[in-house]
């Protein structure tokens, strides 16, 4: 195992810089054409963990990937959430943790992705609706029926966090968390301590002019996009982090995954790290 992989679970390997497939459309069939191409791109690059959902597109987004990538390769890991749900046609999205939405969800991933068990399943968010044990006892059930290989969470708090992993063992955490907005470092520290992935969704962030004036320099000084330096501030940080930039251009995919080769120095490191003081 390299710098620039790692083993979710212990066990999973992965490259550290994933791909989330949030921003490619589904429709029309142009624009889906296009992002066949980005996906099957993606992982011609290397790409290994993959991240969809069930709110992208009440599971478009997952029936694209199947359609782009099945069969699937075997180092290939997609992970999908459950727990955000409709109201009805047309309606409202909404939290939504009952164990039957989440069967259901759960179900209508392992269709729409054309697997037996869905590898990774991270719960979209905590529904405060539906006490968290009947949540995480949903998911644990699923995992002994063989549906679910391993579970994630999303958008969580420190003790959330705890409390969740007393109930299950909890590989991954999907929050919130760039260059510019480390409002949940506190969790990436969990995750860091416990060597539980952490997933930071909107990894490329913008900020301040002041703070994205030193990223240009930085990116400067190194030949590189302040995109590629704040994704490489990410792999530096933390060797849990698996950042999972999306975009639905190849030219933007590629620039992105060429962060994977960026190297910061010391210096640099410290004065990236220093921004969180000035946002």
């Amino acid at each position: 195992m390299t710098s620039n992989e790692f083993r979710i679970g212990g066990e999973r390997l992965v490259g550290r810089l994933g791909f989330g497939a949030m921003h490619l459309p589904t429709e029309p069939a142009a624009d889906r054409e296009a992002a066949l191409a980005v996906a099957r791109r993606a992982v011609e690059l290397g790409v290994t963990l993959i991240d969809t959902a069930h709110l992208y597109g009440g599971g478009a987004n997952e029936e694209l990937l199947a359609e782009a990538l099945y069969p699937y390769p075997a180092e290939l890991l997609i992970t999908t959430k459950v727990g955000v749900a409709r109201t009805g046609p047309g309606g409202d999205w909404r939290l939504d943790g009952r164990p039957a939405v989440l069967r259901d969800q759960v179900d209508q991933a392992l269709g729409r992705l054309r697997v037996d068990r869905l590898e990774l399943l991270q719960l979209h968010r905590i529904d405060p609706q539906t006490p968290l044990a009947d949540q995480l006892g949903t998911l644990r059930g699923l995992q002994t029926e063989g549906k679910v290989g391993r579970i994630g969470l999303s958008e969580v708090t420190v003790a959330e966090l705890d409390e969740a992993r007393a109930m299950v063992d909890v590989v991954s955490v999907q929050n919130r968390y760039s260059l510019l907005d480390r409002e949940h470092e506190p969790v990436l520290e969990a995750c860091t301590a416990a060597g539980i992935a952490f997933l930071p969704w909107r990894p490329v962030a913008h900020g301040a002019s002041g703070a994205r004036a030193e990223i240009a320099a930085v990116a400067h000084e190194l030949d590189a996009t302040p995109t590629q330096v704040a994704l490489a501030w990410l792999l530096a940080r933390s060797p849990v982090i698996l950042p999972i930039p999306g975009t639905a251009r190849i030219d933007h995919l590629e620039e992105n995954l060429a962060a994977s080769r960026l190297r910061l120095t010391p210096a640099h490191l410290s004065r990236l790290d220093g921004l969180a003081e000035q946002t």
